[in-house]
């Protein structure tokens, strides 16, 4: 498959912009992750293949919905939909390199969900990354890239074969860093991130989830079947 015999990648990345960095500074608190530790905007999209001749995928901007994943998938979010208010910025060139990584199939158009997310940490207070635990996310592939660790430590990923009682690869992304991996093939999850000195401190990432668009995560039918699953 594309991602080759071990079915994930970590790849480098471009220094992060000015305005990418800064969009982060005025996120909204997730209500339904992290306990106050979580921010976060949300965005989704429809890919085109690149055309004859061409070699870039397009991105189709889509109407700005809840977001509703299944119970199964997240024991903490699922079940139920999540408003959350609509990425402002242009992530699609990192996840451009997110495709070519991944070697995404171009024989059909894909969607993808866009979480742009900040998670605090303090003395006393770590800020949870994977609160559902070991898990899914559901979709083909997935993208997890970090743009930016200030004062945090931890933040630990972990790729487990499923129903493994250890993980086969760990590693901590480090600024500038994204990891693309096979989510039917692997479970993972993220150890909390915590202050490095005891002062607020903050990890800013996006996950991209891939899903070809016949079997996409967005409209109607969609939303029914991850809410009837609660």
């Amino acid at each position: 498959m594309p991602l080759a015999l071990e079915g994930f990648r970590v790849i480098d990345l471009p220094p992060a912009s000015q305005e990418l960095l800064d969009s982060y500074e005025n996120l909204p608190v997730d209500e339904y992750m992290g306990h106050g530790t979580r921010f976060k905007r949300f965005a989704q999209y429809r890919l085109e293949p690149p055309t004859t001749g061409e070699s870039a995928w397009s991105f189709k901007r889509l109407p700005q919905r809840d977001y509703t994943t299944y119970l199964k998938f997240n024991s903490v979010g699922g079940g139920i939909r999540r408003v959350y208010e609509p990425v402002e910025v242009d992530f699609t060139p990192l996840i451009a390199l997110g495709i070519e990584a991944i070697g995404l199939d171009p024989s059909e158009p894909w969607q993808i969900n866009l979480h742009q997310n900040r998670t605090r940490a303090e003395g006393g207070r770590p800020g949870p990354l994977t609160p559902e635990g070991v898990h899914h996310d559901g979709h083909e592939f997935v993208m997890i890239a970090v743009l930016r660790r200030n004062n945090v430590g931890g933040g630990q990923m972990r790729l487990w074969h499923p129903g493994a009682d250890e993980p086969f690869w760990t590693g901590t992304l480090e600024s500038g860093q994204a990891v693309v991996f096979d989510d039917r093939g692997f479970t993972h999850d993220v150890t909390d991130v915590e202050s490095a000195d005891g002062s607020p401190g903050h990890r800013d990432i996006i996950i991209v989830a891939f899903s070809r668009w016949r079997e996409k995560w967005y409209g109607d039918e969609h939303d029914s079947a991850a809410l009837a699953d609660a």
